[in-house]
């Protein structure tokens, strides 16, 4: 019987396991849903675990907001050896010694790392050279000058060392490269390091608790088919709990879904999530300076208000 698919809103919070990409973790997800539309926001590594989100319909036009959210990670790594791909999927290009490498020595740089960064991304990285992922370069052999991005670490904090393997925990901004923190703090060090571990444990507002592996959803949808599956879903307001709330009027969001601007029911400034009087999300708005309203990104269901 051929199946059918469904039109789904909502997000859910994937811990996706290691050895598959995201994208196949994406169908996985998007098949046992039988959903029309769906698609991740921000790839983890084959090797990397943890919290991989998926967004369906119309939360798709969300996803960018997750995409350019804050991240949290833990990662081991091993210090004193070097790979080509900055983790343990790659050969052994380098070793070195670790043992002037004291805890002492350790905190220093790694407190060296925390705030304003610039980091050159990885050859081993989706980033686009004329339209070619640079990953794809690196497997034919290929270099090519990658411009140094500025990045945030807001945190960086040791948890755990046993001899030459130990484990951080990073909290920073979009678009940086765990792999490539890595690489640098053991260039710092003077030794080496690469990525031998590597979990995901939030994205933004969707946290660890959040995270159902695949294998948990499957037993789900065994147990209790599409009505079960389909409680699992966040709403899309889940992914933007940083943006405070606006409450509008029937009258107020007709007036946005028209493309009109009204003078703001709130008193907020910058992007905005935004509630009818009846607890409906329908969007995000932005309140200028001036206390004017406009619409930012608003559902398609809205439209018949």
């Amino acid at each position: 019987m051929k199946s059918v698919f469904r039109d789904l809103t909502g997000v859910f919070v994937l811990d996706k396991p290691e050895g598959i990409s995201s994208n196949q973790a994406l169908q996985r997800i998007k098949c046992l849903f039988q959903a029309k539309k769906a698609g991740h926001t921000g790839s983890l590594d084959v090797l990397a675990t943890g919290l991989l989100p998926i967004c369906f319909g119309e939360a798709t036009k969300f996803s960018q907001f997750l995409l350019d959210a804050d991240k949290f990670y833990r990662v081991t790594a091993e210090l004193g050896k070097k790979t080509t791909t900055s983790d343990r999927e790659g050969s052994i290009i380098e070793q070195r010694s670790t043992q002037h490498v004291s805890d002492a020595f350790l905190q220093k740089i790694l407190a060296k790392f925390v705030g304003h960064v610039q980091q050159v991304p990885s050859m081993y990285s989706a980033l686009k050279h004329q339209g070619t992922p640079l990953y794809r370069l690196a497997r034919q052999g290929k270099t090519v000058e990658r411009p140094a991005r500025s990045i945030q670490i807001y945190e960086l904090r040791l948890i755990h060392r046993d001899h030459d393997f130990m484990t951080l925990e990073v909290r920073c901004s979009k678009g940086t490269y765990i792999r490539t923190l890595v690489e640098d703090i053991g260039e710092e060090l003077r030794c080496g390091a690469y990525v031998t571990e590597l979990r995901r444990l939030a994205v933004g507002s969707l946290k660890e608790s959040r995270m159902i592996s695949l294998e948990q959803v499957e037993t789900i949808f065994e147990e209790g088919g599409l009505a079960a599956l389909d409680k699992t879903l966040l709403p899309i307001g889940a992914m933007l709990l940083h943006l405070p709330i606006c409450i509008l009027s029937t009258q107020e969001a007709q007036a946005l879904q028209f493309g009109q601007t009204i003078q703001s029911p709130c008193q907020e400034f910058g992007l905005v999530r935004l509630y009818m009087d009846d607890d409906q999300f329908i969007g995000m708005g932005e309140v200028l300076k001036t206390g004017i309203l406009k619409a930012h990104r608003l559902l398609s269901f809205a439209h018949n208000l």
